[in-house]
């Protein structure tokens, strides 16, 4: 995942280093070409860390009042890691440390990705178990990108 995500708190941080917040030099440099360059509103997609998230991609995620430069659909797993759960334990306080985070879940599903002239669009499709046959499947959540403008609007 490209965003800095802290996923300890404010007095003792902790990052993932298996993700581009162990190499922040790097997505630091890359995004402040994006923001140099000023294109108006690239996307990241990201998977294969069996979970959901709409990220809004900062320059600096030290800075939460700095301009949004991209935005990141992250897609779980279809069926790996068993059933997933919609609200992971300490979703609250994740969120908290990381008001870029415009969502996250951790079931089952895909992601849809419509792009138009006008706009990005990206629906999670979830179901509520993968352990038997006959799971209903739901848009669990929709975000949009606007053409010229960066960041994640809940459709």
């Amino acid at each position: 995942m490209m965003a800095r995500v802290n996923r300890g708190n404010s007095e003792q941080p902790r990052f993932s280093m298996d993700q581009w917040s162990g190499y922040d030099v790097s997505r630091k440099r890359l995004v402040s070409f994006l923001a140099e360059r000023r294109v108006s509103n690239p996307i990241v997609l990201t998977g294969d860390i069996h979970s959901n998230w709409v990220n809004d991609i900062k320059v600096d995620f030290d800075r939460p009042d700095d301009p949004t430069v991209a935005t990141e659909f992250v897609c779980t797993s279809i069926s790996s890691g068993g059933n997933g759960v919609d609200r992971p334990g300490g979703l609250d306080a994740m969120l908290s440390q990381n008001p870029f985070v415009r969502f996250h879940n951790a079931q089952r599903g895909y992601t849809t990705c419509t792009v138009t002239p006008s706009e990005w669009r990206s629906d999670y499709r979830v179901i509520e178990y993968v352990d038997r046959p006959g799971s209903p499947m739901t848009t669990r959540a929709s975000f949009v990108v606007e053409s010229g403008r960066a960041g994640a609007q809940e459709a």
